[in-house]
């Protein structure tokens, strides 16, 4: 059997996020009969940066198109630049007949596609329904990109992200403090803010039974200054953006994951912490109702709901029971997402995308 061979287009590996996440866990384990050629298409940097490295990925690509045999191209895309970007090597692709895969990650496309005038609109739904397929990550986003965008239900496949499944967690019993995790980019849009409000908003004697750490880039020095003005300093630490090994670290200490997000694709993050059999308290955004339910793997507040956000926080604070419940439901619930069925699933859809 003649190995098949895939080009990859997405960000630059050494960049930070949930999209370089899957696309490092699918280079990393891809089945020996895959060859991946990976294009970065935005790097870390400058302006000039980035346009210089996005020509080149134009360039790179269609070379490899007209010169070597490529089986189809994967194209990972989210909002804003990505879409733009994305719609051009979608277009070259498409150009040279070849099968197309794109994979959509965006947290918030619904409020970046709303906002975008008619023309332009017209534009991305044309060149998105030239794809052969297109990856959403939960039956919501299924459900808005035929509805909003015109793509067919078949052309659209449900695949959510992958998580690398850790073989042993440590056991949290009896622990002195709660400790609390959030991991994602610093700003409004995952609520980390909010967090900050919510942890002042605890009673003394259950804040004096808690800590919290927010890891991540965004606004990490406006963070700080919230915390600093709300006397929380010894409470709240900030961090920059954690490495993998670093990442594990945190969550093997961590007892609760928190992400009170705005809107969301399937975040990476909360897969990882539930992998890690943490409890989670997160928002019925994106694709997370179709994972979480409420009070049977982890608990569900309003976005924006800081007093919920709370009281939600207070009840794993008291209830060493529940958070251990929610904790081992959690692992359970994703057991099914590790990388390995992951990758079965993806080979599937190549397949199906060949045929």
């Amino acid at each position: 059997m003649n190995k098949m061979r895939i080009i990859m287009l997405g960000e630059s590996l050494d960049r930070q996020g949930g999209i370089v996440s899957v696309e490092k866990l699918i280079i990393k384990q891809a089945p020996a009969e895959m060859t991946i050629i990976h294009i970065p298409t935005l790097p870390k940097g400058s302006a000039t940066r980035k346009v210089l490295v996005f020509v080149k990925a134009l360039i790179l690509l269609s070379w490899q198109l007209l010169n070597q045999k490529i089986d189809l191209v994967h194209i990972h895309v989210s909002e804003r630049g990505s879409a733009f970007r994305q719609a051009l090597t979608t277009m070259i692709a498409w150009l040279l007949r070849k099968p197309v895969i794109l994979h959509t990650h965006s947290a918030d496309f619904h409020v970046f596609y709303a906002n975008l005038p008619q023309i332009i609109q017209l534009g991305l739904s044309w060149i998105f329904c030239k794809s052969t397929r297109f990856i959403v990550l939960s039956d919501s986003w299924k459900k808005f990109y035929i509805e909003n965008l015109g793509l067919q239900p078949e052309q659209v496949i449900v695949l959510p992200n992958p998580v690398k499944f850790p073989v042993e967690v440590p056991q949290r019993i009896n622990s002195q403090k709660v400790n609390f995790l959030f991991l994602g980019r610093i700003g409004e849009r995952k609520g980390a803010f909010d967090l900050i409000t919510a942890f002042a908003n605890l009673p003394l004697e259950q804040k004096r039974n808690a800590e919290l750490i927010i890891a991540g880039d965004g606004e990490g020095e406006k963070a700080k200054d919230i915390i600093a003005k709300l006397n929380l300093s010894e409470y709240i630490t900030i961090l920059d953006w954690v490495n993998e090994k670093q990442r594990d670290e945190l969550l093997a200490k961590a007892d609760v994951f928190v992400l009170p997000s705005y809107n969301e694709g399937l975040p990476m993050a909360l897969l990882e912490a539930m992998s890690w059999e943490l409890s989670v308290i997160t928002t019925p955004v994106g694709g997370i109702p179709e994972l979480v339910i409420n009070n049977q793997n982890g608990l569900l507040v309003p976005p924006g709901d800081m007093q919920k956000l709370s009281t939600a926080m207070q009840s794993l604070i008291s209830d060493q029971e529940l958070k251990q419940r929610l904790g081992q439901n959690a692992r359970d619930s994703v057991k099914s997402f590790d990388v390995k069925n992951y990758l079965v699933s993806l080979s599937e859809i190549y397949q199906l995308t060949l045929s």
